[in-house]
């Protein structure tokens, strides 16, 4: 992720920004534009507060949708079991998960304490095992980086930059896909 306090002369990698805007569009298309919905996140990463930012202001477009409650969960993806068992109790009637990092998606359990027939669950990150729970019906999108390219890109911008040439752009997106269980990508962007 980025380091925007750093003298870096380039980025390469996901814009956060656009990658939590997909996850809240797609969120919202799965409830139809209505219902209550819990976030998940880690506080103190810049990436994952630029995702979480873009998803809330893809959710504001949906004014009948409701924001119960962000969680930390400390970059733990055990403890995000726990606070899924007890936001479940907490809110009964939720409708939907949010999560900016991968998480709910990382620990195969984490998602057994809700009724994911009834609950959409979308989550940041396409690596195993979240294809898996895709698959399985556990979790309904996913959002990805575009992980092909990413050393040939970098090692690109380096030789330009011990060239003596310095990109004329600071950054440099890679692009997200969108993956649906019905679906390959949904959606491709470089931003």
């Amino acid at each position: 992720s980025d380091a925007p306090r750093s003298k870096r002369l380039a980025f390469y990698g996901v814009n956060d920004i656009e990658g939590g805007r997909a996850l809240g569009e797609g969120l919202a298309k799965l409830l139809g534009g209505r219902g209550r919905v819990a976030m998940i996140t880690s506080l103190g990463a810049d990436n994952l507060q630029k995702r979480l930012d873009g998803a809330r202001e893809a959710l504001k477009r949906y004014p009948e949708i409701e924001i119960v409650e962000v969680f930390d969960v400390r970059d733990d993806a055990v403890r995000v079991a726990e606070v899924i068992a007890s936001a479940a109790q907490r809110y009964p009637n939720l409708d939907g998960w949010l999560s900016v990092g991968g998480w709910p998606v990382f620990v195969r359990n984490a998602l057994d304490p809700i009724d994911t027939t009834r609950i959409k669950v979308v989550a940041f990150d396409t690596i195993p095992p979240a294809p898996d729970l895709l698959r399985a019906g556990k979790v309904h999108l996913l959002v990805g980086q575009k992980y092909f390219g990413w050393g040939e890109e970098s090692v690109r911008l380096l030789k330009q930059i011990a060239d003596g040439n310095r990109p004329r752009e600071v950054f440099h997106y890679s692009g997200i896909d969108v993956v649906t269980r019905l679906t390959k990508p949904m959606l491709s962007s470089r931003a």
